[in-house]
This record gives structure tokens, sequence and C-alpha cells, in this order.
């Protein structure tokens, strides 16, 4: 038989046979034949179940009651050790960059900040630890590819999320990317479902509106960063009206232009607009030119106008005081007064005529007309 303890060949595996050579792997035969664990003359190697007899006299010598079995005080012990190591697992680190979200029974009740913690053990609660100051960035009308994340000659375009209506009725395309970060990790992960689509979303709608007040100039010249920032207060508005507990740090707007498909003829507007703006300008500067040249002028002949009518008034105040003195001085001596106005008629009269002295008894007295050798030889 297989486990025989007799015989010099017949020892099975587990058999204590006698001198046999072909005892069993386990056997404790006699032979040259006993197993790799036998306790024969020819094997060197110890008896397993005598290892594991060994084994169990110590634990029960190490027991309280130290007899046959555990004991009353035993198994407390080991009861009490089994508690201690389950409550233990309660104890967790909330990492620099974390935040420690506390559940308990599946249900959020508290948010922990960075340092050693405790919470009740598995399955009371348990604890979520999310990143709150990784930065996340969201791509909207376009997605880079490969590691130059905002080449956009390597990304694909994303019409439906960026083709917007701007303020006077045109269309443009406008790529922008959106960073933000966990404000509050309990919120974040329990106030909304999907996190990053929320955002998605949200931002879209900020950035609609936004261009949507403003006229397409504005979008395409230096407005584009304030256009952005307001963007980003009216996302942050809308996400704090959800509670999300996210807070957007930043918005970029990475391109903005009209469709492929009317670039052509937007360039051409555009041109237009530029030529028309140069022939204003040219205008402008013409009329700040001649404008002003125009009303010095009108100044110029209201002042001359001004200076002829003092004149003539004070020239004719002055005649007229010289007439009524003149007057004065006749009604107190007509014949003087008379005499001497025929004199100084008389000398304007002939100031400047030719003058001939004739006596009524010599005839042509002779006479040599100075001043008008004076004037000649002056002139010569």
């Amino acid at each position: 038989m297989p486990w025989n303890s007799g015989g010099n060949g017949g020892g099975g595996p587990w058999g204590g046979g006698g001198g046999g050579n072909n005892g069993g792997p386990w056997g404790n035969g006699g032979g040259n034949g006993g197993g790799p664990w036998g306790r024969g003359p020819g094997s060197n190697g110890p008896d397993i179940e005598d290892i594991l007899r060994k084994g169990q006299d110590k634990l029960r010598k190490a027991m309280p009651g130290g007899g046959g079995s555990l004991g009353v005080k035993g198994v407390g012990l080991l009861v009490a050790l089994a508690i201690a190591g389950w409550a233990a697992t309660g104890i967790y680190r909330v990492q620099p960059d974390q935040q420690g979200v506390v559940l308990r029974f599946g249900k959020w009740v508290d948010t922990t900040e960075p340092g050693l913690r405790y919470h009740l053990p598995y399955p009371i609660e348990t604890v979520l630890l999310p990143q709150v100051t990784k930065i996340n960035q969201l791509q909207l009308g376009f997605r880079a590819a490969g590691d130059s994340r905002f080449d956009r000659n390597t990304g694909r375009d994303v019409p439906e999320e960026s083709r917007m209506l701007t303020g006077d009725e045109n269309i443009v395309e406008a790529d922008f990317t959106v960073f933000w970060q966990i404000k509050d990790a309990g919120k974040y992960l329990f106030n909304i479902r999907d996190p990053e689509g929320t955002v998605k979303m949200a931002a879209e709608s900020a950035m609609r509106d936004m261009i949507g007040r403003n006229p397409i100039q504005a979008a395409l010249s230096d407005k584009r960063q304030p256009i952005a920032d307001a963007a980003r207060t009216e996302l942050q508005r809308l996400l704090d009206s959800y509670d999300a507990g996210i807070l957007i740090t930043q918005m970029q707007l990475q391109k903005v232009e009209p469709p492929a498909a009317v670039i052509d003829a937007f360039n051409d507007v555009q041109r237009a607009r530029a030529d028309q703006e140069r022939a204003r300008n040219e205008a402008e500067a013409y009329r700040n030119d001649i404008i002003p040249r125009a009303r010095g002028e009108a100044e110029k002949m209201v002042q001359d106008a001004e200076a002829y009518k003092e004149q003539v008034l004070n020239k004719a105040q002055g005649e007229t005081k010289r007439f009524l003195a003149l007057y004065d001085a006749w009604k107190q001596a007509p014949q003087v007064t008379e005499d001497r106005l025929y004199m100084e008629t008389m000398e304007q009269v002939l100031k400047d005529a030719p003058k001939i002295i004739m006596d009524s008894s010599k005839g042509t007295v002779p006479y040599l007309p100075l001043n008008e050798m004076l004037k000649k030889g002056g002139a010569q």
C-alpha cells in the first residue's frame, strides 16, 4: 500500500516504514530511501511535524492562562488589540496642497485643512484628498496638441465653441483659455456633478455675453484684455451662484478673428474703413487749419471796423466841439471870427497853389519861390 509503514520498499509518502530503501517523501523509515524530511538514518532534514508542534507549545505558553487553550483574558487581549488597530486606521495626513473631505456613510460632513487629522474608522467614515493648489486649464474654441500646448498650428479648431456674435451684429471666432483651481473641496465634489463641464459651459456663456456687449473692433483691437477680465468676473459670479467651490484665476483670449469663409471680405471692409478714417483725419486737419485762420481774419476785420468806428466818432465829436467853440467865439466877436475863418480858409486853399504877387501901382512884384526850390532840391 502507498502509506504502508513497514517493509524495505513499500513505505508510503507519510509512512513510518522501517529499514526499506523506498520510504515516502515524509517517511520516518530507517532505510536510505527516506523522504526529504525523513528521520531515518539516511536523512539530514528536520521533521516538519516536530517544528509545528514546538511552535504551538510556545504559543500556548505565551498566552495568559498558559494551558492548552487561550483563556478568557487572551481572547479579551486579542479583541482589544483588534479594536485598537481598527481605530488607528482613522489617522490620516492632509498634505499642504490638499484638503480633506470627510464622509460619514458616504455623506460629506467636514472639510479639513493640511496636517495630521483623524476620522472615525472605516466603514463609518472615509476621507477624500483632492489637490486644491493645482491650476487646471480649459481650452475653448481650439485644442492644442503635442508639447506646444498653445501653438495654434499644431492644434485644431472647435468652431461650435468659438463662434460668437458681437454687439454690432458681426461674427467672430474667439479662442480662449480658462485657468481654474479648487477653492472648496467639499463643494467641488458634492455640489456639482461635472466640474469641468460646468466650468466649460459657464465660461462659454460669460465670454459670449462680453463679446456680445462690444463691437467687433473692440474685440480685434486693444480692448481684448478688458473683455477677458470682464468675462472672468462674470464666470466667477456664475460659479459662485452654483456654489461650485471653484476659483477662476485667469482668462486669456488666444485669438479673435472673423470666420475663415468671410475673412477676405472682412479685410476689404477693414481697408475701406481705414481709408475712410484717413480721409476723415485729413478733412479734420484741413478744417483745423482753415477755420482758425478764417476766424483770425474775421476777428481782424471786426477790430479794424471797431477802430474805424472809434476814429470816425472821435473825429466827428472833435469837429462838433470845434464848431461849437467857433460858434461861441463868433457870438462874442462876429467880425473878428469871420476874418480869422476867411484867412484860415484861404491859407488852406492857397497853400499848395503857385503864387504871383500883384501890386496895383507897380504891377507884378518880383517873387522868389523858396519853398518850391527847396522841395525840388530835396527831391534831386
